[in-house]
Protein backbone atom coordinates (compact mmCIF):
# COMPACT_ATOMS: atom_id res chain seq x y z
CA UNK A 1 0.00 0.00 0.00
CA UNK A 2 1.47 3.56 -0.93
CA UNK A 3 2.01 5.83 2.22
CA UNK A 4 -0.64 8.24 0.28
CA UNK A 5 -3.36 5.86 0.28
CA UNK A 6 -5.95 5.30 2.64
CA UNK A 7 -6.30 2.19 4.04
CA UNK A 8 -9.84 -0.06 3.08
CA UNK A 9 -8.99 -3.02 5.45
CA UNK A 10 -6.68 -4.44 8.20
CA UNK A 11 -6.45 -7.93 9.18
CA UNK A 12 -4.70 -8.26 12.78
CA UNK A 13 -3.58 -11.02 14.42
CA UNK A 14 -5.64 -13.31 12.51
CA UNK A 15 -6.03 -16.95 13.79
CA UNK A 16 -8.41 -19.84 12.53
CA UNK A 17 -8.52 -23.50 14.07
CA UNK A 18 -11.37 -25.74 12.58
CA UNK A 19 -12.02 -28.47 15.59
CA UNK A 20 -13.69 -31.77 15.01
CA UNK A 21 -14.40 -34.92 17.19
CA UNK A 22 -10.51 -35.66 17.53
CA UNK A 23 -8.61 -32.54 17.06
CA UNK A 24 -8.08 -29.28 16.03
CA UNK A 25 -6.46 -28.26 12.90
CA UNK A 26 -4.84 -24.73 12.70
CA UNK A 27 -5.20 -23.11 9.35
CA UNK A 28 -4.42 -19.70 10.08
CA UNK A 29 -1.81 -18.49 12.57
CA UNK A 30 -1.32 -14.81 13.48
CA UNK A 31 -1.81 -13.17 9.90
CA UNK A 32 -2.03 -9.80 9.71
CA UNK A 33 -1.32 -7.28 6.94
CA UNK A 34 -3.24 -3.69 5.16
CA UNK A 35 -4.59 -3.22 2.39
CA UNK A 36 -5.01 -0.17 0.38
CA UNK A 37 -8.34 1.43 -0.77
CA UNK A 38 -7.86 1.13 -4.89
CA UNK A 39 -5.13 -1.90 -4.15
CA UNK A 40 -4.41 -5.24 -5.87
CA UNK A 41 -2.73 -7.84 -3.54
CA UNK A 42 -2.23 -11.21 -4.63
CA UNK A 43 -1.92 -14.38 -2.07
CA UNK A 44 0.69 -16.97 -2.52
CA UNK A 45 1.29 -20.40 -0.68
CA UNK A 46 1.02 -23.81 -1.82
CA UNK A 47 -1.70 -25.95 -1.17
CA UNK A 48 -3.38 -26.12 2.33
CA UNK A 49 -1.77 -22.98 2.94
CA UNK A 50 -5.27 -21.39 4.81
CA UNK A 51 -5.42 -19.20 1.35
CA UNK A 52 -8.98 -20.11 1.01
CA UNK A 53 -9.64 -20.17 4.22
CA UNK A 54 -8.37 -16.30 4.33
CA UNK A 55 -10.71 -15.49 1.62
CA UNK A 56 -13.76 -16.90 3.55
CA UNK A 57 -12.97 -15.10 6.86
CA UNK A 58 -11.99 -11.22 5.09
CA UNK A 59 -16.16 -12.25 3.39
CA UNK A 60 -17.85 -12.65 6.33
CA UNK A 61 -18.56 -16.55 5.83
CA UNK A 62 -15.81 -17.77 8.58
CA UNK A 63 -15.46 -16.46 12.12
CA UNK A 64 -11.59 -16.23 12.71
CA UNK A 65 -10.47 -18.47 16.02
CA UNK A 66 -9.28 -14.98 17.12
CA UNK A 67 -8.14 -11.70 16.10
CA UNK A 68 -10.28 -9.12 13.89
CA UNK A 69 -11.05 -8.45 10.16
CA UNK A 70 -11.68 -4.30 10.34
CA UNK A 71 -12.77 -2.10 7.43
CA UNK A 72 -12.37 1.73 7.17
CA UNK A 73 -13.39 4.42 5.50
CA UNK A 74 -16.85 3.16 5.41
CA UNK A 75 -20.07 4.45 6.61
CA UNK A 76 -22.16 1.51 5.77
CA UNK A 77 -21.36 -2.62 6.09
CA UNK A 78 -18.47 -3.07 3.42
CA UNK A 79 -19.79 -4.21 0.15
CA UNK A 80 -17.68 -7.76 -0.78
CA UNK A 81 -17.83 -9.65 -4.64
CA UNK A 82 -16.75 -12.60 -4.39
CA UNK A 83 -15.15 -15.19 -7.95
CA UNK A 84 -14.60 -18.20 -7.55
CA UNK A 85 -12.49 -21.36 -8.96
CA UNK A 86 -15.78 -22.66 -10.72
CA UNK A 87 -18.00 -19.69 -12.48
CA UNK A 88 -21.36 -21.26 -10.71
CA UNK A 89 -23.62 -19.77 -13.13
CA UNK A 90 -27.22 -20.33 -13.35
CA UNK A 91 -28.02 -22.36 -16.52
CA UNK A 92 -31.19 -21.62 -16.85
CA UNK A 93 -30.29 -17.51 -16.85
CA UNK A 94 -28.38 -15.80 -19.75
CA UNK A 95 -25.44 -14.42 -19.33
CA UNK A 96 -27.40 -11.16 -19.16
CA UNK A 97 -29.19 -12.55 -16.62
CA UNK A 98 -26.96 -13.97 -14.70
CA UNK A 99 -25.23 -10.77 -14.37
CA UNK A 100 -28.59 -8.52 -13.20
CA UNK A 101 -29.29 -11.10 -10.38
CA UNK A 102 -27.37 -9.44 -7.67
CA UNK A 103 -29.63 -6.40 -8.62
CA UNK A 104 -32.14 -8.11 -9.16
CA UNK A 105 -32.36 -9.28 -5.18
CA UNK A 106 -31.84 -5.66 -4.44
CA UNK A 107 -34.90 -4.69 -5.89
CA UNK A 108 -33.07 -1.95 -8.29
CA UNK A 109 -35.30 -1.07 -10.97
CA UNK A 110 -34.81 -2.80 -14.01
CA UNK A 111 -33.75 0.24 -16.13
CA UNK A 112 -30.97 0.95 -14.05
CA UNK A 113 -29.79 -2.22 -13.70
CA UNK A 114 -29.65 -3.41 -17.32
CA UNK A 115 -27.93 -0.28 -17.59
CA UNK A 116 -24.93 -1.15 -15.11
CA UNK A 117 -25.31 -5.03 -16.59
CA UNK A 118 -24.12 -3.48 -20.17
CA UNK A 119 -21.85 -1.51 -18.90
CA UNK A 120 -19.96 -4.67 -17.43
CA UNK A 121 -20.49 -6.49 -20.05
CA UNK A 122 -18.81 -4.16 -22.31
CA UNK A 123 -16.20 -3.76 -19.77
CA UNK A 124 -15.63 -7.48 -19.92
CA UNK A 125 -15.92 -7.89 -23.57
CA UNK A 126 -18.87 -10.26 -23.81
CA UNK A 127 -21.27 -7.92 -25.51
CA UNK A 128 -21.79 -10.06 -28.68
CA UNK A 129 -22.59 -12.56 -25.99
CA UNK A 130 -25.28 -10.54 -23.89
CA UNK A 131 -28.49 -13.52 -24.51
CA UNK A 132 -25.92 -16.72 -24.89
CA UNK A 133 -26.65 -19.48 -21.86
CA UNK A 134 -23.70 -20.84 -20.30
CA UNK A 135 -23.42 -23.77 -21.46
CA UNK A 136 -22.59 -22.07 -24.79
CA UNK A 137 -19.61 -20.05 -23.11
CA UNK A 138 -16.53 -21.30 -23.00
CA UNK A 139 -14.25 -21.90 -18.89
CA UNK A 140 -12.53 -18.05 -19.40
CA UNK A 141 -15.89 -16.96 -20.67
CA UNK A 142 -17.71 -17.65 -17.89
CA UNK A 143 -15.49 -16.51 -15.58
CA UNK A 144 -15.90 -12.89 -16.95
CA UNK A 145 -19.19 -13.08 -16.34
CA UNK A 146 -18.77 -14.42 -13.25
CA UNK A 147 -16.61 -11.25 -12.57
CA UNK A 148 -18.73 -8.67 -14.28
CA UNK A 149 -21.78 -10.15 -11.38
CA UNK A 150 -19.57 -9.71 -8.67
CA UNK A 151 -18.90 -6.00 -10.14
CA UNK A 152 -22.71 -5.37 -10.44
CA UNK A 153 -23.12 -4.11 -6.81
CA UNK A 154 -20.05 -1.49 -7.07
CA UNK A 155 -18.16 -3.43 -4.29
CA UNK A 156 -15.29 -1.95 -2.21
CA UNK A 157 -13.60 -5.16 -2.14
CA UNK A 158 -13.27 -8.36 -4.91
CA UNK A 159 -12.41 -11.70 -3.55
CA UNK A 160 -11.13 -13.58 -6.33
CA UNK A 161 -10.17 -17.05 -4.81
CA UNK A 162 -8.42 -19.17 -7.82
CA UNK A 163 -10.54 -17.87 -10.46
CA UNK A 164 -8.53 -18.76 -13.34
CA UNK A 165 -7.09 -22.36 -11.74
CA UNK A 166 -9.47 -24.98 -13.87
CA UNK A 167 -8.55 -23.18 -17.01
CA UNK A 168 -5.74 -24.38 -19.61
CA UNK A 169 -2.44 -22.13 -19.37
CA UNK A 170 -2.78 -20.40 -22.68
CA UNK A 171 -6.49 -19.07 -21.17
CA UNK A 172 -5.74 -18.48 -18.27
CA UNK A 173 -2.77 -15.85 -19.07
CA UNK A 174 -5.11 -14.73 -21.70
CA UNK A 175 -7.65 -14.20 -18.53
CA UNK A 176 -4.89 -12.64 -16.35
CA UNK A 177 -4.47 -9.84 -18.91
CA UNK A 178 -8.18 -9.22 -18.74
CA UNK A 179 -8.53 -9.06 -15.52
CA UNK A 180 -5.65 -6.70 -15.37
CA UNK A 181 -7.32 -4.46 -17.81
CA UNK A 182 -10.82 -4.60 -15.96
CA UNK A 183 -9.01 -2.96 -12.60
CA UNK A 184 -7.11 -0.64 -14.18
CA UNK A 185 -10.81 0.35 -15.22
CA UNK A 186 -12.76 -0.33 -12.19
CA UNK A 187 -9.18 0.12 -9.30
CA UNK A 188 -11.41 -1.61 -7.30
CA UNK A 189 -9.42 -3.19 -4.09
CA UNK A 190 -8.84 -6.45 -4.90
CA UNK A 191 -7.16 -9.42 -3.21
CA UNK A 192 -6.37 -12.77 -5.48
CA UNK A 193 -5.26 -16.47 -4.32
CA UNK A 194 -3.21 -17.81 -6.91
CA UNK A 195 -0.59 -20.58 -7.14
CA UNK A 196 0.76 -18.85 -10.20
CA UNK A 197 3.99 -16.70 -9.24
CA UNK A 198 4.20 -14.83 -12.95
CA UNK A 199 0.33 -14.32 -12.48
CA UNK A 200 0.54 -12.57 -9.09
CA UNK A 201 3.80 -10.44 -10.30
CA UNK A 202 1.91 -9.16 -13.33
CA UNK A 203 -1.46 -8.18 -11.76
CA UNK A 204 -0.54 -6.93 -8.11
CA UNK A 205 1.28 -3.92 -6.47
CA UNK A 206 1.81 -6.84 -2.98
CA UNK A 207 2.22 -10.18 -2.64
CA UNK A 208 1.68 -11.97 0.68
CA UNK A 209 3.57 -15.19 0.81
CA UNK A 210 1.99 -18.01 3.19
CA UNK A 211 3.38 -20.88 4.97
CA UNK A 212 2.50 -24.41 5.12
CA UNK A 213 0.00 -25.29 7.35
CA UNK A 214 -0.75 -23.57 9.69
CA UNK A 215 -0.60 -20.61 7.25
CA UNK A 216 1.76 -17.38 8.46
CA UNK A 217 2.48 -14.69 6.51
CA UNK A 218 6.25 -15.33 5.44
CA UNK A 219 6.94 -12.55 2.90
CA UNK A 220 5.03 -9.12 1.77
CA UNK A 221 6.25 -7.82 -0.96
CA UNK A 222 5.83 -4.91 -2.53
CA UNK A 223 6.24 -4.90 -6.57
CA UNK A 224 7.86 -2.02 -7.90
CA UNK A 225 7.19 -2.51 -11.66
CA UNK A 226 5.91 0.15 -13.50
CA UNK A 227 1.91 0.54 -14.78
CA UNK A 228 0.22 0.03 -16.95
CA UNK A 229 1.58 -3.41 -17.53
CA UNK A 230 1.96 -5.77 -20.49
CA UNK A 231 2.53 -9.27 -21.35
CA UNK A 232 6.22 -8.27 -22.49
CA UNK A 233 6.87 -7.08 -18.67
CA UNK A 234 7.69 -10.78 -17.99
CA UNK A 235 10.59 -11.17 -19.73
CA UNK A 236 12.53 -8.00 -17.86
CA UNK A 237 15.16 -8.67 -15.46
CA UNK A 238 13.57 -7.28 -13.07
CA UNK A 239 10.29 -9.19 -13.11
CA UNK A 240 12.83 -12.45 -13.53
CA UNK A 241 14.36 -11.40 -10.45
CA UNK A 242 10.85 -10.55 -8.60
CA UNK A 243 9.77 -14.16 -9.77
CA UNK A 244 13.17 -15.70 -8.00
CA UNK A 245 12.42 -14.48 -4.96
CA UNK A 246 9.06 -15.43 -4.62
CA UNK A 247 9.89 -19.21 -5.88
CA UNK A 248 12.83 -19.40 -3.09
CA UNK A 249 10.20 -18.07 -0.62
CA UNK A 250 7.79 -20.67 -1.25
CA UNK A 251 10.31 -23.75 -2.47
CA UNK A 252 11.30 -25.05 1.29
CA UNK A 253 15.62 -25.35 1.56
CA UNK A 254 16.88 -28.46 1.06
CA UNK A 255 19.98 -29.33 4.03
Amino acid sequence: MSQTEEPLLTVEALNETFVDSSEGLEALQNVSFVLGSHEFLSILGPSGSGKSTLIRVIAGLLEPSSGAVNFHCLKQRPRIGLVFQQANLMPWRTVLQNILLPLEIDGVPAAEAQEKAMHLINLVGLQDFVHAWPDELSGGMAQRVAIARALIQDPDLLLLDEPFGALDALTRERMGLELLRIWQTSQKAVILVTHSISEALLLSDRVLVLSARPGTVTMDLDIPLARPRSEEIRYSTQFIDLERKLRHSLVPRVN
